[in-house]
């Protein structure tokens, strides 16, 4: 079981959580909210979670294929719904841009792969509501 741990940081809302390893993540909210840019905010580590997830897979996919990744670089953009609360993520834009010896069927394929088998998170937002799509840059085309 995953175990993590949360303290307050100051007194208003920044959090330092770790987990089981050790590894410290820095949260606060918006500065409109009384935040103070000590962390991301949480729903940004939505985000942050996604595109690490489906990095992983990806390259990891890409090495398997003997595929040369000199270069690699993700952008995701999330739109959220306005006026509800909660607000979910309802529209997410991963921009893969990769590098090197690598066919654009093997990033494809790898990166379809990630997003509808073996990402949890991609999984768990999409069990929200959320659309997600990508985007690839190949070489920089």
């Amino acid at each position: 079981m995953t175990r993590i741990e949360l303290i307050r940081a100051n007194k208003h809302y920044a959090f330092d959580s770790t987990d089981e390893n050790g590894v410290i993540t820095r949260m606060d909210t918006k500065p409109e909210m009384g935040g103070e840019g000590y962390g991301a905010r949480p729903m940004q580590l939505l985000l942050n979670a996604l595109v690490g997830c489906a990095s992983i897979d990806v390259l990891s996919i890409l090495e398997k294929k003997r595929q040369q990744v000199s270069d690699y670089k993700v952008v995701v953009n999330g739109e959220r719904e306005a006026g509800k609360e909660p607000s979910l993520w309802r529209e997410i834009l991963l921009t893969f841009m990769i590098s090197g010896d690598v066919t654009e069927d093997s990033a494809r394929r790898a990166i379809d792969l990630s997003l509808d088998k073996y990402c949890s998170v991609a999984a768990t937002l999409r069990a929200a509501g959320a659309s997600i799509k990508y985007e690839l840059i190949l070489n920089g085309k």
